[in-house]
């Protein structure tokens, strides 16, 4: 007659096993679920670099195509070429700060060679540079009817 614990053993033994059969047999589904998914990721991760390859090339064929515009020049600062420009344009040092759009004392510091100005107040000096005493009396007049609009609008 076979062993009541021993039976009672196998028996549970089975049960255990049928029971993490069916645990995992979720488990891997989820699992297997899960890499298709990752897959499918990959590949569409490859699809787009081969599109964003295709199209960095475009880009590039046509930007070599475009015509390359050239560096600006480096344009000088001197403080005697800003001073002979003004009296050559016949103006005070007033009407060139407005001109330019800075403050007076600029104009004045940057003669004296106490300051240098910014990049971008170099560049403004430059486009007055190439200007004739009609053009800057043109723009003069516009400029300061700008300010005259803007000190009535304030006075409002």
């Amino acid at each position: 007659m076979p062993n009541l614990a021993q039976t009672l053993k196998e028996e549970i033994a089975r049960l255990a096993r049928r029971e993490l059969r069916r645990e995992t047999k979720t488990v891997k589904k989820a699992s297997a679920q899960h890499r298709r998914t990752l897959a499918e990721l990959k590949r569409q991760v490859k699809k787009l670099q081969r599109q964003t390859a295709l199209l960095e090339k475009q880009v590039c064929q046509c930007c070599s195509s475009a015509p390359v515009a050239e560096e600006p020049k480096k344009i000088r600062f001197t403080a005697k070429g800003l001073r002979s420009d003004r009296k050559r344009l016949d103006l005070s040092a007033a009407d060139y700060a407005k001109l330019v759009g800075v403050d007076l004392k600029s104009i004045y510091r940057w003669e004296a060679g106490k300051s240098r100005p910014r990049q971008a107040q170099v560049l403004a000096l430059a486009a007055v540079r190439g200007l004739g005493k009609r053009e800057v009396a043109a723009r003069l007049a516009a400029v300061t009817k700008k300010t005259a609009k803007k000190s009535t609008q304030r006075k409002k």
